[in-house]
Parts: structure tokens; sequence; C-alpha cells
């Protein structure tokens, strides 16, 4: 199963897209990588590469990260990886991004299903 991580510089918005989108999708693995170790705001990259960790499962891992250095900071745990073929950035919304992949992840969807529906939630309609 595809995981993913979210990536945002403030640890209560990636705490809560997790738990927004494991109400749709409870057996995903999904972690957060928000803010820094001190509760401020920013990212860390020791903490997305342990979400990496976390969630890989041999399928692949998706990273949605909201802007800035969490693009940078998520490119630089990606080169830390022994092997990181596998693990995508995807720009797509944070939220809308999650939840969807969240839901594509858990019908056994392969990593490059799950980055084209994220693709698609660039211009999702929601009303």
């Amino acid at each position: 199963m595809v995981g993913i991580v979210v990536v945002s510089h403030s640890q209560k918005i990636a705490e809560g897209t997790v738990e927004l989108a494991k109400q749709m999708a409870a057996d995903v693995k999904i972690s957060a990588a928000g803010g820094l170790e001190d509760g401020s705001i920013g990212t860390d990259v020791s903490r997305i590469l342990a979400g990496i960790e976390a969630v890989q499962t041999g399928d692949g891992v998706v990273i949605l990260v909201d802007l800035g250095s969490a693009v940078m900071s998520s490119e630089m745990a990606i080169e830390m990886l022994s092997d990181g073929s596998n693990v995508k950035i995807v720009d797509a919304p944070i939220v809308e991004g999650t939840i969807f992949g969240a839901v594509q992840a858990s019908i056994g969807a392969s990593l490059e299903e799950v980055i084209n529906v994220l693709a698609g939630t660039k211009s999702y309609k929601k009303f």
C-alpha cells in the first residue's frame, strides 16, 4: 500500500490533515511531518525522513507539501535515503490531496495511480 507523508510548516496543520484523512482511510500509513522539534513553525529534514521511513511499505510514498522550504526539505530527505526512487513529492493541495491519496491507497492503487489522482486534485471543484 502506498504511504503518505504530509509536510507542513505547521505541526498542527500536518497532524490535523492526517487526522482527517485517517477518518476516510484508517488502514493507510500516513505520517505528519510538520513544524520544528521545538513546536515552532518551519520544516525539518529529519522529521520528514522519519515520516518517510514510518510509512514505507515497498509500494512507494507520496509527499504532499504546503509551500516553500517544505519542498526543499523533502527533496533533501529523499536524497538521504539509500533508495528514494519510489518516494515522490506531488504538487497537490495538501488537505484534499492527502484525503484523495489516502482513499486511493486504501483500495490498492499503485504509486502512479495515486500520483495521477493527486494531480487531478489541483482542479477539484468544491461546488
